[in-house]
């Protein structure tokens, strides 16, 4: 009997993998947090299979780290945006920041480690947009405070926008009469040294 000749092998070839899986990764942390976070969930959603997906991203930590510094790309972009005004405040900068973390709550809460740890430890990116944001503080910071003063007041407006953010995409500030820009720039106006 003569051998059947072989099926041709069908192969998937997406265009840009290690980018489908970010976007199908950012779905799934938003919609069910960190904890959900599987290649397995997130070759499906691409339309390929797990191991295609590991060529990517070897782990679930891998991935997670690629959306952490998605995130930190983003967050970097977006204060840039929220450049101090002509003034010489920080309120554009803190209203930036708190926009962006009301705007990715759990991409926020991963790019600091919710559910990964090490991602915020060991991440270039996120070591960047930490430098960043604290050059940001420091170049307006400097014009008024002594040089020794500077990594503690960088320090607490930093915490003061993380912290306001936190409390806003937690629910524990709901907006009574006023709208949440007006109670961030309101906060930020009472950090007084340095935001207003």
């Amino acid at each position: 009997m003569p051998a059947r000749p072989k099926k041709p092998v069908k192969s998937y070839h997406h265009g840009d993998l290690r980018n489908a899986l970010l976007k199908a990764a950012r779905e799934v942390l938003e919609e069910r947090g960190p904890s959900f976070l599987s290649l397995r969930e997130i070759s499906r959603r691409v339309g390929v299979s797990a191991p295609s997906a590991y060529h990517h991203f070897p782990s679930r930590d891998a991935i997670a780290l690629g959306l952490a510094e998605q995130g930190a790309r983003e967050m970097a972009e977006c204060l840039t945006v929220g450049r101090p005004d002509g003034r010489g405040t920080l309120a554009p900068y803190g209203e930036a920041y708190v926009g962006f973390v009301r705007a990715n709550p759990a991409l926020y809460r991963l790019m600091f480690g919710e559910g990964f740890p090490a991602v915020s430890q060991y991440s270039q990116a996120m070591r960047e947009l930490r430098k960043r944001s604290y050059d940001i503080m420091k170049s307006n910071l400097e014009k008024r405070l002594p040089d020794a003063e500077l990594p503690i007041a960088g320090l607490f407006l930093w915490a003061l926008v993380h912290g306001l953010g936190l409390l806003l995409i937690d629910g524990q500030v709901v907006p009574g009469e006023e709208d949440s820009k007006d109670i961030v720039r309101r906060v930020l106006q009472l950090a007084g040294t340095g935001l207003d």
